[in-house]
């Protein structure tokens, strides 16, 4: 199988790379970037894209699986329109030629409490999101919705805070739903998800990843 990566330089990102690149069952993984990532592997085949003109590289993205770990927050991009390009605009236009290219599978890093309904505008986006790739049609489509997530040597004080916060109440019995995981093991789950799971669609909560 080929792999389609976007968000391949962010933290779930990389991990998904390094591991697609170890299975034997990609024969190669195509990587989509704004800037080199000076990464090497004989699997590897890396594409410095302008993602405002997906047309301009159309013929680039012919694979069997997708897999979008797009994502940022509203204080990395500046402002709602950028993080709206971002965690919107890329990842559908980016999707919606996959699919004219016939890519088989679509593999979603969303949110918990993703909805289009959400007062919360991240969770609103990932839900609009999730709801214009499930109207592609994929012919398996499967959506991650984990909850915060671990990374490592972040330098994002309130990530850390937060994460520690919830450490405490998942302690003492409350918010398991929100119970932190590493971008590492969220990546191994990714893969092992288009292996295992059947074609149609597949909403993916923290606690039916931890038992993925």
């Amino acid at each position: 199988m080929k792999a389609l990566v976007i968000g391949a330089t962010g933290a779930t990102g990389k991990e998904l790379v390094d591991l697609l690149l170890k299975d034997n069952n990609y024969t190669a993984v195509s990587i989509f970037v704004r800037r080199s990532t000076g990464k090497s592997h004989p699997k590897l085949r890396e594409h410095v894209v302008d993602f405002s003109n997906v047309n301009s590289f159309q013929d680039l993205i012919m694979g069997d699986v997708l897999f979008s770990c797009l994502g940022t927050t509203l204080k990395d991009a500046g402002s709602k329109e950028k993080q709206w390009k971002i965690d919107y605009d890329i990842p559908a236009n980016f999707a919606a030629v996959a699919k004219q290219n016939n890519v088989k599978s679509m593999v979603l890093v969303s949110s918990y409490g993703a909805s289009a309904k959400s007062s919360v505008y991240y969770s609103m986006i990932k839900g609009k999101l999730e709801d214009y790739l499930q109207g592609l049609n994929f012919a398996q489509y499967i959506i991650f919705r984990p909850g915060p997530l671990i990374r490592e040597n972040t330098d994002r004080l309130g990530e850390k805070i937060s994460i520690k916060v919830i450490k405490f109440f998942n302690a003492i019995g409350l918010f398991k739903n929100l119970k932190p995981i590493t971008t590492a093991f969220l990546a191994e789950k990714l893969v092992k998800a288009t292996e295992t799971l059947p074609e149609g669609m597949t909403i993916l909560e923290l606690n039916s990843i931890l038992k993925l």
